[in-house]
C-alpha cells in the first residue's frame, strides 16, 4: 500500500531545524513582501533573480554591475536600485533581467532551505501553481514561513493554510499540528481575506514607511502561474528541467 505524502508547516525560521529534510520540497513564503515581490518580478518577465541573505553580498553584486533590490526593516538600502515593494518590479525594469535581491526575512529563508530536494517560492499570487509544482512527484512538502525576525506572523500562516487545504485535496496528509492550525486559520479567514489580514502587525510597519499601497496586491490569489524555483544560487522559472530534480 502506498504511503500518502505529507505537508508540514514551519511557523518560524527558528523552528526549521526541527523539520529540515533533504528529501522534501520546501515552499518559502514571505507574503509581506519578499516572495510576493519575487513572484511579481517573474510575472512581469524577469529572467532570473539571485537571492542573497546579507547586505555585504548585495553590495558585492552591486559593485559588479548588477541591478540590486535590497531593504532592511522596510527601508531601501542606500546602495540599492530599489527596495522590495512588488510595485517596484515593473515590466520595464525587470523584463529579461537578472536581479539581485536581499530582504530582512524572506531571502534568509531561501538560503536556509537550499539543502532541500527543491526550493519553491510561494505567495498568494501563485498558490494554485505552487500546489501543482510542489505535488508533481508526490514529494513531502514543507512550508517555511519567513515570519518576522524569528517570530510567528499571520499572513504567512494564512498562505500555509491555503496551500495545506489544496494539497489535502490532492491526497496529502496534514498530521503536523502546525499544518492543521494553519488550515483552520485559512478556513476562518478565506471568505473575507483582506479584512482578516488587516489584523497583521506588518501592516502597521508598512504604513509607517508609506509602503502599505501593496497590501491588497499581496493577497491577490492566483494572479500568476509563475513558480520560481531555486537552481544553484539563482531563482528561475519552474520548467520541465526542474520537474524531476
Amino acid at each position: 500500500m502506498s504511503i500518502s505524502p505529507k505537508i508540514e508547516v514551519v511557523l518560524s525560521p527558528d523552528l526549521y531545524k526541527y523539520y529540515q529534510d533533504n528529501s522534501s520540497v520546501v515552499v518559502v513564503v514571505d507574503v509581506l513582501r519578499a516572495t510576493t515581490a519575487i513572484c511579481t518580478a517573474f510575472a512581469n518577465g524577469a529572467q532570473s533573480l539571485i537571492p542573497v541573505a546579507s547586505v555585504d553580498e548585495a553590495k558585492e553584486y552591486k559593485a559588479k554591475g548588477y541591478v540590486v533590490a535590497a531593504e532592511r526593516d522596510g527601508s531601501v538600502l542606500d546602495f540599492a536600485d530599489f527596495g522590495n515593494s512588488p510595485f517596484n518590479f515593473t515590466r520595464d525594469r525587470v523584463t529579461e533581467s537578472t536581479i539581485v535581491y536581499s530582504t530582512t526575512n524572506g531571502t534568509r529563508c531561501i538560503d536556509m532551505a537550499n539543502n532541500a530536494k527543491q526550493v519553491l517560492v510561494g505567495s498568494f499570487l501563485n498558490v494554485a501553481a505552487i500546489a501543482e509544482a510542489a505535488s508533481l512527484n508526490n514529494d513531502n512538502v514543507i512550508v517555511l514561513c519567513a515570519g518576522w525576525k524569528g517570530k510567528f506572523n499571520i499572513e504567512d500562516t494564512l498562505f500555509a493554510g491555503a496551500l495545506t487545504n489544496i494539497l489535502k485535496s490532492k491526497g496529502y496528509v496534514a498530521d503536523d499540528d502546525s499544518a492543521k492550525a494553519s488550515e483552520d486559520l485559512w478556513l476562518l479567514a478565506k471568505d473575507n481575506l483582506i479584512d482578516y489580514a488587516k489584523k497583521v502587525s506588518q501592516l502597521k510597519r508598512l504604513k509607517s514607511f508609506g509602503l502599505d499601497d501593496v497590501f491588497e496586491h499581496c493577497f491577490n490569489i492566483d494572479y500568476t502561474n509563475c513558480v520560481p524555483v531555486l537552481s544553484g544560487n539563482t531563482l528561475v522559472l519552474f520548467n520541465e528541467m526542474q520537474k524531476n530534480v
